[in-house]
């Protein structure tokens, strides 16, 4: 039996190759040289190609317009009113007239030099670089600082595969579902909903960039979140599960639309679909859910009770706000309460506060040791301690939670809707109506996450006038992020298809509720929509013209609700209404965050070489050491430093070698430093520099930088 299978296999190898050799002959025919080597070529690919699994065509060319380029002799360009697929290569310019030779058919034609714009070809290497745009600052004494960076995010990819590879914690995107609509070129249309192709097409969008993110992920412990819905969900699960077979994979089924959505001769749609690949260690934790989370309403377990935290978190619980809320509450060294001190006035220092013998205080304090306050004052802590209303958890090495009742759920408890069945060793009411943390099915259907009220009007609220097609509920995004990183505080999350923003969003909030310091990047592009681009082009504007990037995705929705959410405002500055569901955050104080704006820009290789670039290359400097602090910049006349030693930001910068004695003086000096970057061509000066510095991280310059992308080869 076996010899006849191998028998059978080597007869249909030989046929094979026979059916290869008569092609090859075939082609050899083809009189037109450049022909013959196309479909040559093209053979050789689609030999290569799998035979089983998800099997599609890697076709989709990618370029990338760069309108900060200057137009010149050799450079490759695409008409600013086509396709920036279609290639050209000057070859001379005179008098504002470029001639060209199309890529595709050698045609030679001469164009306006002012209708062209360089483009960055797939798969070539690039030297990107952050060119600053804004910033929103809320939070001036923390060094937590998120990131918008505008780019085509497959190119952006590359640049945080650079600074972050392995280390970040939680990928969650929202990728364009191929619909074929014409609104944000991101959020729907990536491929004409005609092309025969598309779903092959959308596919290879996705594969490319995909095999970056996978690149950015912490393999040990951490977890991608990808969204979809009907078009692409079948095509999307084949793929991931083909690329990352290391991953636990699950698909959730998630209601975000509860009037439904008519599609014709189909079931209303009413739902989209969550892939969650879990790497590594990663575990979905359990929280305190109410019972919209329960598949089985009459659990006996569920409850709406519900014991909230008795610290003051968010932008509006620093202790400056409330200090006749800010005192002790002693605990014996078992961890038992014992009683409460008098509140603190503002100028009076905690660690001055003697304790009771045997016993320990604690204070209104988050994870990062900044001081908040309690949300019940002294009387009204012992008034509720006396009721059964103040619960104590175990102690950890932060002190011991302190949770307690809100006056909404003590009034269900004195109606009697929830019966007090008695009371637990530290006093505080035991019920069966106690929300206990769960974990959920794969079958949402939370109101919260419904995108037309937490999605669409809160956006519209945010940025009255301006619209954004389906934008996500904040609640959706924030829950099943949180599953991962409630227990990593210092969690980094990066969404490399931002849309409007949603996800940073979630990440203030998610800080907000529980003193987190956890850090968001957001990357996507500036495109307008079909509507505006046809308005733009009538009025005379072309993409690149500044009345054109006004109206982009980037800078008329995405930063500015980054903006408006830190500070509290809608985008006419007036304060924002009402609270975030499940909490006492208010809009109106924003969050005790900060956020640059960045656009990804290229370099000349050559030029960083030879140290010219190192102005341009700060931000990215900056990025790579963590983004501690606002981002350094260099007036633009400023020499370039011999150093730079920058304990804000955490890093330092050697330029100039003879400068080293005193450069490692200052470094070694700064318990702050972690990063530290020395420009020499020397590898072996560069070990012998590094060895003498406290540092956990550093780089050679520039050869770190160049080596990195030098070995760019479409993302292989």
């Amino acid at each position: 039996m076996i010899k006849k299978s191998l028998k059978s296999n080597l007869q249909r190898k030989t046929q094979e190759a026979k059916r290869m050799a008569a092609l090859d002959d075939l082609i050899s025919q083809i009189p037109d040289e450049s022909l013959r080597e196309r479909i040559r070529a093209e053979m050789k690919r689609a030999n290569r190609q799998k035979k089983f699994g998800l099997v599609f065509e890697e076709h989709l060319p990618e370029a990338t317009p760069l309108y900060d380029i200057p137009v010149k002799r050799g450079s490759v360009v695409a008409k600013k009113d086509g396709q920036v697929t279609d290639i050209y290569y000057v070859e001379k310019i005179e008098d504002g007239q470029a001639t060209c030779f199309h890529k595709a058919t050698k045609e030679h034609v001469v164009l306006p030099v002012d209708t062209l714009v360089c483009v960055a070809q797939f798969g070539e290497p690039i030297y990107p670089y952050l060119q600053p745009l804004d910033t929103v600052c809320n939070a001036p004494d923390s060094d937590l600082w998120h990131t918008l960076i505008e780019a085509d995010n497959y190119h952006a990819l590359q640049l945080l595969e650079y600074l972050y590879a392995g280390k970040v914690d939680c990928i969650y995107i929202d990728p364009p579902y191929n619909t074929g609509a014409r609104d944000w070129k991101y959020n729907n249309d990536y491929v004409d909903g005609s092309d025969t192709y598309r779903h092959s097409k959308w596919l290879s969008m996705m594969e490319k960039r995909l095999r970056l993110a996978k690149r950015l992920l912490n393999p040990a412990d951490s977890v991608m979140i990808v969204t979809i819905d009907e078009k692409e969900y079948l095509h999307l699960g084949c793929l991931l599960e083909e690329m990352f077979p290391e991953a636990i994979m699950q698909m959730i089924s998630s209601v975000i639309s509860f009037k439904g959505s008519a599609r014709k001769q189909q079931f209303t749609r009413l739902d989209e679909y969550i892939y969650v690949l879990v790497f590594g260690e990663a575990t979905i934790q359990r929280l305190p859910l109410s019972d919209e989370w329960r598949m089985n309403p009459d659990d006996e377990r569920a409850t709406h009770l519900t014991w909230k935290y008795l610290i003051r978190s968010g932008s509006a619980g620093f202790r400056e706000r409330s200090p006749g809320n800010f005192y002790p509450v002693f605990f014996t060294n078992d961890g038992k309460f014992h009683s409460v001190g008098m509140p603190l006035p503002l100028e009076r220092d905690r660690s001055t506060v003697v304790s009771p013998e045997g016993t320990f205080p604690v204070f209104p304090i988050d994870t990062q040791g900044r001081e908040h306050y309690w949300n019940i004052n002294r009387d009204k802590f012992l008034e509720y301690k006396s009721k059964g209303y103040i619960k104590f958890g175990r102690p950890t090495k932060n002190g011991v939670p302190i949770t307690f009742l809100t006056s909404g759920e003590i009034k269900k408890v004195e109606e009697g809707t929830y019966q007090i069945d008695g009371y637990a060793e530290d006093g505080s009411i035991i019920s069966t109506n106690e929300v206990r943390d769960i974990m959920p099915g794969t079958q949402w259907r939370i109101k919260a996450h419904d995108a037309t009220r937490h999605g669409t009007d809160l956006l519209t609220k945010i940025l009255p006038g301006r619209q954004f097609p389906f934008p996500k509920s904040l609640y959706a995004v924030h829950d099943v992020i949180r599953f991962f990183v409630d227990s990593k505080p210092n969690a980094l999350i990066v969404d490399f298809f931002a849309g409007s923003g949603t996800t940073l969003h979630a990440v203030n909030l998610l800080n907000a509720e529980d003193g987190g310091h956890r850090r968001c990047i957001m990357v996507t592009n500036n495109e307008v929509s079909d509507d505006e681009a046809k308005a733009l082009r009538a009025g005379g504007y072309q993409p690149g013209d500044k009345e054109w990037n006004r109206l982009g995705i980037a800078r008329y929705v995405t930063w500015p609700r980054t903006v408006c959410s830190i500070e509290g405002h809608d985008v006419n500055g007036n304060p924002l209404r009402g609270s975030y569901l499940g909490s006492d955050i208010s809009m109106a104080d924003g969050f005790m965050a900060n956020a640059a704006f960045f656009k990804l820009g290229f370099l000349d290789k050559n030029a960083v070489a030879l140290g010219r670039q190192f102005k341009e290359l700060l931000p990215v400097l900056w990025l790579k050491a963590g983004a501690h602090g606002p981002c350094p910049a260099l007036e633009e006349t400023a020499e370039v430093p011999a150093m730079l030693v920058l304990p804000v930001n955490h890093f330092a910068v050697l330029t100039d070698e003879s400068q080293y004695e005193a450069f490692a003086a200052r470094v070694n000096g700064e318990d702050s430093i972690t990063t530290v970057y020395i420009v020499t061509n020397s590898e072996p000066g560069y070990r012998e520099m590094v060895s003498g510095l406290h540092a956990e991280d550093t780089y050679q310059l520039y050869r770190d930088y160049l080596d990195n992308f030098r070995i760019n080869h479409g993302g292989r």
